[in-house]
């Protein structure tokens, strides 16, 4: 069998501490292990070492080490959501206490991890990029930052 799961390098040590707050905020996740550091082990404080756990439904893999590597918006989480208060609901929770707002539905959370706080309207409103209504939609976008489902239904119906 294989499978395959996100890891993510946490060197703030702040792994565990962003799998429980996952775990409390966002439906389906959950913290499935966490592995001790065992004493005197390299490139690690002691305390959490490994943590295992689900959020929204998708495995994580999450190791609090060393300074060498740092979370960065190469790896996102992709949060498809189906209403506007969902979006604001996620947005709001994501971006509190130091989270970062970045353009086009992207932030960072207040741990380092860049996320996308999307509407399942959006790949219809911007479809394959091939009409006039789906670029209006993708051009709105661009100039936000959460995500105005209202104002992208708007720019994809040219008004």
């Amino acid at each position: 069998m294989v499978s395959a799961r996100a890891h993510l390098w946490f060197s703030n040590g702040k792994a565990g501490e962003a799998a429980r707050f996952y775990e409390k905020h966002i439906p389906d996740s959950k913290v499935t292990n966490v592995v001790m550091a065992p004493e005197g082990m390299a490139f690690t404080a002691p305390g959490e070492f490994i943590v295992d756990f689900t959020v929204a439904g998708m495995p994580v893999t999450a190791i609090n080490a060393g300074e060498e590597f740092t979370l960065d918006e190469a790896f996102s989480i992709y949060l498809s959501v189906d209403t506007q208060e969902e979006v604001d609901r996620f947005w709001d929770l994501l971006t509190a206490d130091g989270g970062i707002e970045q353009p086009c539905g992207w932030c960072k959370d207040r741990f380092g991890v860049s996320w996308q706080i999307v509407p399942r309207q959006l790949e219809d409103l911007c479809g394959d990029l091939t009409t006039e209504a789906n670029m209006r939609a993708t051009q709105a976008m661009f100039q936000m930052t959460k995500i105005d489902i209202a104002a992208m239904e708007r720019a994809y119906h040219g008004e």
